[in-house]
């Protein structure tokens, strides 16, 4: 196996997929993560606030049937494996995007998939802010909506792009099981020459490529989310 891994023809011919599908593979990879991450926090983080706001105890206290039906929708979603949601989504990325199959199209059950992965970092996030801060808010007569965007949210920050980033590299691995379905980036690569045409050292190399975008992520996150930690800036 590794003497046919290793051979000059496979190396040459892995070569000249590197140099014809890898530089777009990357870009695709990046643009589908980069966009769905940023519509998952735009429909997520509002979610995740009112999963705290809305309690009975909370700032903007909403009734228990609105919160136990956006509960049970969170979980729902949360629930379905993505593979399964993939195709459940196909109808619905048709309508939005024209087609089911392709890079653009991938995005859609990105989206569903991870805002409300999303709306639950949130909801923890906000949870850790202490309590007695909201309190003191609420006494010099602040709105609700006062509380959440200048209390609660800032207060979070640091929390918040820690658990972003865990769901950027999340939708990062997800997009690469996009490829299953005709998605684009190294997923498709992988899938396209490493499974069905047996090119495991294409595979290898777009799963090491996968893995170095996820430590950059990673590090990128991390680094924001220790820069915006107001408890560290006075050590």
């Amino acid at each position: 196996m590794f003497d046919k891994l290793l051979s000059p023809e496979t190396i040459e011919e892995t070569l000249r997929i590197v140099q014809s599908e890898f530089l777009l593979g990357i870009w695709e990879t990046l643009y589908v993560t980069v966009i769905a991450t940023a519509l998952a926090i735009v429909i997520g983080l509002p979610l995740g606030v009112l999963l705290v706001a809305g309690e009975k105890n909370g700032v903007l206290p909403l009734p228990r049937p609105v919160m136990q039906v956006l509960n049970v929708v969170i979980n729902l979603l949360r629930s379905v494996p993505f593979l399964i949601l993939m195709i459940m989504a196909f109808p619905l990325a048709r309508l939005i995007v024209g087609t089911a199959v392709g890079t653009v199209a991938s995005i859609v059950p990105l989206v569903i998939a991870a805002f409300p992965f999303v709306a639950r970092l949130v909801e923890s996030s906000l949870r850790e802010v202490n309590p007695n801060i909201i309190e003191m808010a609420q006494s010099m007569g602040a709105s609700p909506f006062q509380i959440i965007m200048k209390v609660m949210i800032p207060e979070s920050v640091p929390s918040l792009l820690s658990n972003f980033t865990i769901a950027v590299t999340t939708i990062l691995g997800y997009s690469a099981m996009g490829g299953i379905i005709g998605g684009g980036g190294l997923g498709k690569i992988a899938i396209n020459y490493g499974y069905y045409r047996y090119m495991y050292l294409v595979m290898y190399l777009a799963v090491i490529l996968l893995i170095i975008l996820v430590q950059i992520f990673q590090s990128v996150g991390t680094r924001l989310s220790v820069k915006s930690d107001k408890r560290l800036k006075g050590k």
